[in-house]
């Protein structure tokens, strides 16, 4: 290798180094051990944060804060602190913990290096599909809420029993990252101390709930191994309850309308994941709403056009 050859490959090292989105995996992968690091004696901390982790295993050190919602509702007790975390960090950070920190924002980082033929959702098909997330959430108030309200008035019992499982977390029931981060593990630590024969046998005995659980989290895995954060795009609750403070937030973004030669390049809208129109937004500053700020734009922008505003 010639000398010219190696500061070559040296500058493009630097290069890689220095790009934004090698500092956010590295935040990502450090925020997924951290978050699970009771298994190193670290925690757990009296904190909930707006990130899609889970209800159901006892080694995290932070709380969920869209699942202790759901708990504290079906006590019921207000949910001051989870409330509180929403609104703190959607107002200040907007969905930044949706790109930089979530759990199963790394999942589907990771799903994203599969090689596989990505699809391209039309523009209609995706305005139809942002609006899923937002039904996911609804309903999931709208049980938890009508639970706390009757369990006040002294006639709950009925109500719990009719919701089952379902009674405590309405979502984290069904969802995907409690039966990948707390189900599974679960029974494969089961099976590692009982044996391959009763694992077999908790398998074969299993609840339907749990082949029903076990189905939407390899499709939600398919769909980000298709789609990229499909999940985040579509059907997240945390990011639709985030999406609703998103456009109030203090940080934004901002194109310098001098740089950017919008004529003839797309390349910002090409690159983000969440599939925002930047083109079409104000210059001065955006906050879309589906904005989770991995900064893939401002990365890609081969005339620096976009860079972080705050506030």
């Amino acid at each position: 290798m010639t000398l010219t050859e190696t500061k070559t490959a040296v500058s493009r090292i630097k290069d890689a180094l220095w790009k934004i989105q090698t500092a956010r995996r590295i935040s990502l992968i450090a925020c997924f051990i951290l978050f699970n690091a009771i298994i190193l004696g670290i925690g757990p901390w009296p904190i909930v944060l707006p990130v899609y982790h889970t209800l159901g295993t006892p080694q995290k050190t932070i709380g969920d804060a869209f699942a202790a919602l759901q708990d504290m509702l079906s006590q019921p007790i207000f949910p001051w602190i989870p409330l509180a975390a929403f609104l703190l960090t959607g107002i200040i950070l907007g969905r930044t913990l949706c790109g930089w920190t979530c759990p199963f924002g790394l999942i589907q980082e990771l799903l994203g290096y599969i090689k596989a033929k990505r699809r391209e959702v039309s523009p209609r098909t995706h305005r139809q599909m942002i609006q899923v997330k937002y039904i996911i959430l609804g309903v999931t108030l709208f049980i938890s809420i009508t639970l706390a309200a009757s369990l006040a008035a002294g006639t709950g019992e009925s109500y719990i029993q009719a919701l089952g499982l379902f009674a405590s977390a309405p979502f984290n029931a069904l969802s995907p990252a409690d039966t990948l981060f707390a189900t599974i593990p679960e029974m494969v630590f089961d099976a590692s101390y009982s044996g391959l024969d009763a694992f077999t046998n908790k398998i074969v005995s299993a609840q339907p709930i749990f082949w029903i659980r076990l189905a939407i989290m390899v499709m939600v895995i398919a769909l980000a191994v298709y789609v990229p954060r499909g999940w985040c795009k579509y059907l997240c609750p945390h990011g639709a309850l985030l999406a609703l403070i998103n456009k109030f937030s203090f940080l934004g973004l901002k194109r310098d309308p001098v740089r950017c030669t919008k004529v003839g390049c797309r390349t910002c809208v090409e690159v983000c994941p969440m599939k925002v129109p930047i083109l079409e937004l104000p210059w001065e500053k955006f906050t879309d709403t589906e904005c989770i700020y991995c900064l893939k734009c401002v990365d890609a922008c081969p005339t620096k056009a976009i860079r972080p505003k705050f506030p």
